[in-house]
């Protein structure tokens, strides 16, 4: 038996032949027999998917071992050459690490991080594989399907901070942009802030947002703002994430300078120095920084027809109120300012408020006499009758004190007396009255003084002299009484010529002390001068030398030279050797007499002071 074509086991695998043998006799005899030929199984065949394209789907994140989807292959083969497994193929990246496939049943399942973010659909190849070694392939599509695992992401585009006070409502302050990895409805996002905030949220274009004023500003009220912008997003749970912005208001010059009061009193006390600090102002601005720095002004006014600056000067920064001169409360008590509190804003802002500096008075007057008038020329005096009764009025001091208050109230004391006994001065009044009756025992001319003392801290007093006559009438006493004058007059010229000796014997002991000094000056500057010169001494000539220069005969007289030699660690060891002047024996003829001229001009050289030379050796 021959093959006559190829056998398809897969279609047939069982042939049954009938096999007859035929003699070549008359009649033919036959036999035969039944062939049953089963056909051996060659690899003939690739297995063979049931479909091209598998599609699954697997949730987001699903856990490990999560089953996706199962393929199938057959192979028309049998026995071992049937046996298929199953793998991917080609894979890429990170997807082997995924997926998983059974090699022998063909199921697919999780085995890595699936994330929607990253791929939302993974597309596989998957072989199927018989021992053979033949093969087939079919694609797995598998789509993920998104889960809200995502929070929105804000992302701030733009924002202006710091933002002026004065910004009109509806400024823009910040540009948001949202995202959100999720699909769907879990990546629509919703921006909300806080409600309380004087700010508005507007959505402009898809995932940009604008955050917009929605009220006037007061730095002074609230100088910063912290914005919290919510994103939410619409998923089941839904996630949310948030972002804050810290806005700071920036200052306009709205605020002018404000005092605590509108009228401020100050005190100070006269005959104060100049520059005595009296008061210090303070005033508040609401505004910040520059806008804040305040500096004080004194509106220019007048006081008793002078401008208030040659009274009062304020420091400009500290607000400190100055006196610039010594006050008297007898010619001013009172100084009315107005202080500007003024900002350094632009344009500036200023307020006033008005400063009454009172002047407080001091005891620095004595009390002054009105009556009785004292005079040095004169003669003043009040009469008492003999007859006069108990409580007599017999003169009244008048006097006044030009300060104020307490140091100007006066009390009157009777100091002295020719007779205590017989007087009294009214302490609060000054009314000399007397005491007892008068009689024809005391003494007809009397003399009071008076002291006026003012009730001032140290306290100051006056003195007055009464002359009282105790007589019927005046003239009787008129002679005797004009030895008072007389004494008042001898105890004051006493009195000047003793002061004016003093100041006369003073100045000439001065001025001896000055003329004394002077001389010890002068004559050590000149030893000074003889110790450091080098200059040859010039020969002194006698004053008869020019005498005999005038006689015409041409011959001197005998005249010393003086040679000097000192040493040089001495100041006074001059040594004057005298040679007699008849070795040097000048004739004086016509044309020398320029040079005696000269001579005598070199001589009163030499007669000035500091003029002196000296010779060195």
């Amino acid at each position: 038996m021959i093959l006559q074509k190829p056998l398809d086991r897969e279609q047939n695998p069982r042939l049954s032949l009938k096999l007859v043998a035929v003699d070549g006799g008359t009649p033919q005899r036959s036999g035969n027999i039944n062939i049953e030929i089963s056909l051996l199984d060659v690899n003939d065949n690739a297995p063979v998917f049931n479909q091209s394209v598998y599609k699954a789907t697997v949730i987001e994140n699903a856990p490990k071992g999560t089953f996706i989807t199962t393929v199938n292959a057959t192979d028309a083969d049998s026995g071992s050459n049937g046996d298929i497994t199953f793998s991917f193929s080609q894979l890429k990246g990170s997807i082997a690490n995924i997926f998983f496939i059974d090699e022998n049943r063909g199921t697919i399942s999780v085995s890595g991080q699936i994330d929607y973010e990253k791929d939302k659909k993974y597309e596989v190849r998957v072989e199927a594989k018989d021992q053979g070694g033949l093969t087939d392939t079919s694609k797995v599509v598998i789509e993920v399907i998104d889960v809200n695992d995502n929070a929105p992401v804000i992302n701030v585009m733009s924002f202006s901070s710091p933002l002026s006070e004065d910004a009109p409502i509806g400024t823009t302050l910040a540009i948001i942009n949202v995202k959100d990895a999720d699909s769907e409805r879990n990546g629509q996002i919703t921006c909300s802030i806080d409600n309380q905030l004087p700010f508005k949220i507007q959505k402009s274009l898809t995932n940009y947002y604008n955050l917009l004023s929605d009220q006037y500003f007061d730095r002074e009220t609230t100088s910063e703002y912290n914005i919290t912008i919510t994103a939410t997003d619409s998923g089941s749970p839904p996630f949310s994430s948030t972002r804050t912005l810290h806005l700071r208001i920036s200052d306009v010059n709205d605020n002018a300078p404000l005092f605590e009061k509108h009228t401020y009193l100050a005190y100070v006390i006269e005959n104060n120095s100049p520059g005595t600090s009296i008061f210090t102002l303070s005033a508040h601005d609401a505004d910040w920084n520059q806008n804040a720095r305040i500096s004080y002004l004194l509106e220019d006014t007048q006081v008793s027809g002078s401008p208030v600056s040659t009274y009062i000067s304020i420091h400009s920064e500290t607000g400190v109120l100055h006196a610039v001169r010594s006050f008297d409360y007898e010619q001013i008590k009172q100084l009315k300012l107005t202080v500007k509190a003024q900002d350094g804003g632009s344009p500036p802002l200023n307020s006033n408020t008005t400063v009454n500096v009172f002047i407080q008075d001091q005891n620095d007057n004595t009390p002054q006499i009105l009556y009785p008038v004292q005079t040095g020329s004169s003669l003043l005096a009040e009469m008492v009758p003999r007859s006069a009764d108990v409580g007599y009025l017999v003169t009244k001091v008048v006097a006044v004190d030009v300060d104020s208050g307490q140091n100007a109230w006066l009390s009157y004391k009777l100091q002295k007396a020719t007779d205590r006994a017989l007087f009294e001065v009214g302490l609060q009044n000054g009314e000399i009255r007397t005491v007892r009756q008068v009689t024809d025992k005391d003494v007809v001319k009397q003399r009071l003084t008076v002291v006026v003392e003012d009730n001032g801290q140290p306290s100051r007093s006056a003195t007055v002299n009464v002359n009282v006559v105790v007589a019927d009438s005046f003239p009787e006493v008129f002679s005797d009484f004009t030895d008072f004058t007389h004494d008042k007059e001898y105890n004051d010229n006493l009195t000047f010529y003793l002061v004016l000796a003093l100041a006369v014997v003073t100045f000439l002991f001065i001025t001896c002390l000055v003329v004394i000094v002077s001389v010890k000056i002068y004559r050590w500057r000149q030893s000074r001068i003889l110790y450091h010169s080098n200059l040859p001494v010039i020969p002194y000539y006698p004053p008869s030398y020019s005498d005999t220069l005038g006689t015409g005969t041409g011959t001197l007289q005998p005249v010393y030279n003086y040679d000097v030699y000192r040493t040089t660690d001495s100041r006074k060891s001059d040594c004057k050797f005298v040679r007699p002047g008849s070795q040097n024996v000048l004739i004086m003829e016509s044309n020398y007499s320029g040079t005696i001229q000269k001579m005598q001009n070199e001589n009163k050289f030499m007669d000035e002071p500091g003029s002196l030379l000296e010779k060195g050796e």
